[in-house]
């Protein structure tokens, strides 16, 4: 199951653009409250490490079977015409999926979340390090780390602070 991380205008986007693609009906956005558990977080060294260690054996794997490798792709011009973002990520999932693998296969605890980052979409402005549609996104691999759902409240801006 995946999260857009405290950014609900960011998930309704997406339920938009489904919708246009028609791959949803009628698009909601539903908040949870989650407990990252054991997170395989790809904002810290550690998992970077851990991740690129398993995309080296993947690779190794896949070129001694003779398989092909998989490739990130920027997917669909309907989504983002201009954009040259990576939005198809079949290496990624694949060596995370992996990572997955060795961790169980070797007995080690499972990651319960995956979170990173994803730079996506048009520069805010010209030289912007910033994109329209940033966001950090959340797996969750064990529903346990999943606490309450809720309907996201709009604020009132009667009570707004200053």
């Amino acid at each position: 199951m995946y999260f857009w991380e405290n950014s609900p205008d960011r998930a309704k986007m997406y339920g938009e653009e489904l919708k246009r693609l028609g791959r949803l009906k009628k698009p909601v956005v539903v908040g949870a409250a989650i407990s990252l558990g054991y997170c395989l977080d790809l904002l810290d060294s550690g998992s970077l490490k851990l991740l690129k260690a398993s995309y080296d054996t993947l690779i190794k794997t896949l070129k001694a079977a003779g398989e092909e490798i998989p490739a990130n792709t920027p997917g669909s011009k309907k989504r983002s015409p201009s954009s040259d973002d990576l939005l198809l990520r079949t290496l990624d999932c694949a060596v995370i999926n992996f990572l997955h693998a060795q961790r169980k296969q070797g007995k080690l605890r499972t990651f319960d979340s995956v979170r990173g980052v994803f730079w996506e979409g048009e520069p805010l402005y010209p030289t912007a390090g910033f994109k329209e549609k940033n966001h950090v996104q959340i797996a969750v691999t064990n529903p346990n780390c999943i606490k309450g759902y809720f309907w996201p409240r709009i604020e009132s801006s009667k009570h707004r602070s200053i």
